[in-house]
């Protein structure tokens, strides 16, 4: 649709130079003496054609997609409501004329490293100071717009400005303000996410104050003075060795602690067999007692057992007290035969 316009302008051009052309053949006519009539018929119709053309073009108004168009009345100062969204329309020229905004998504960054952000030559880092005193950096991002319908708002506030004359401060003054209600170590830490949020919320309201969307805000990193960032880093270190020490003293009383249990479960384990030992001992000779008690030849009976292979028989003095009974004896072994006792001996 440009491309209207754009013919329309060298149609207008055109016109302007026959027009020129036009004039030069009435000067050389005139001061040849010949009819320069001919030359101001030419002149006249470049004149009428350079003009028609011009505000026609002028008149012409193409709207892209991603863009919105401001309309000003020149008689009565006011402003065309709604702004004229995407296609071709007419304006009156002279009466009207208007002012191009775009609606796309819009970035602005502060940031610390070089080559980044709108001001890249320096650092551009939003500066505060936090509740405790310490200087903290923030690098950030804002993903804006233009919202379509407060365009005319846009216009009357800040026109081609609005960048540097309010997104800027605005994004510097509120993030300053949320950092001093924070200590820095938590900025570090684990409110960053809280901060950020805060940030977010406070400047979305103040952008939509003055016509415009706030679509993200984006802190990208987050530094302090050297001092405090070496605090900060030997206190990180302290805590992992205090981490680490803890850890090991755990190992070694978990390892303690076994040692110990190992050495009770054996000790328990050997009391145990002692006492099963003494136990079965103890079951032991209550059961020889009893046999005993029922079978009083049985110690013989067990003595005769264990006596050597080769002897079948045993002889005692006559004139002393049989230690055993050989009637039982003959019963319980085997091949066993009495002999006979003298009378008189």
């Amino acid at each position: 649709m440009g491309g209207i316009s754009s013919l329309l302008g060298a149609v207008a051009l055109v016109g302007f130079l026959v027009f020129l052309g036009g004039i030069g053949l009435v000067v050389v006519a005139a001061s040849q003496g010949r009819n320069f009539r001919s030359g101001v018929s030419l002149a006249g119709i470049g004149l009428v054609i350079g003009l028609a053309f011009s505000v026609i073009s002028q008149g012409i108004l193409i709207v892209a997609p991603q863009e919105v168009a401001v309309i000003f009345n020149t008689i009565n100062g006011e402003l065309e409501d709604p702004p004229r969204r995407s296609g071709t329309s007419i304006v009156i020229p002279v009466l009207q004329s208007y002012t191009i905004y775009p609606i796309e998504q819009l970035e602005y960054t502060m940031s610390s490293a070089p080559g980044e952000g709108q001001r890249a030559a320096a650092d551009d880092s939003v500066e505060g100071r936090s509740v405790d005193g310490q200087v903290v950096f923030l690098d950030i991002t804002v993903i804006y717009s233009i919202d379509p319908l407060q365009a005319n708002l846009v216009h009357q506030r800040w026109r081609n400005r609005y960048q540097d004359e309010f997104i800027r401060p605005a994004v510097r003054g509120l993030a300053r303000d949320v950092i001093s209600r924070f200590r820095a170590e938590d900025i570090f830490g684990t409110r960053r996410t809280e901060v950020r949020d805060e940030i977010d919320s406070q400047l979305r309201v103040r952008m939509a104050a003055e016509g415009f969307d706030l679509s993200s805000l984006i802190v990208r990193n987050v530094s302090f003075s050297v001092e405090f960032a070496s605090a900060i880093e030997q206190r990180e270190i302290a805590e992992q060795e205090r981490i680490r020490a803890l850890d090991e003293a755990e190992r070694l009383r978990v390892q303690a602690r076994g040692s110990r249990d190992a050495e009770i479960t054996r000790a328990e384990g050997e009391a145990e067999a002692i006492v099963l030992r003494a136990q079965a001992q103890a079951e032991a000779l209550r059961l020889v007692s009893e046999q005993l008690a029922a079978n009083p030849s049985l110690i013989q009976y067990e003595y005769i057992q264990n006596l050597a292979d080769n002897i079948n028989l045993a002889l005692v003095p006559s004139n002393s007290p049989f230690l055993f009974d050989f009637d039982s004896l003959a019963e319980a072994q085997a091949g066993f035969v009495a002999p006979e006792v003298p009378e008189d001996s």
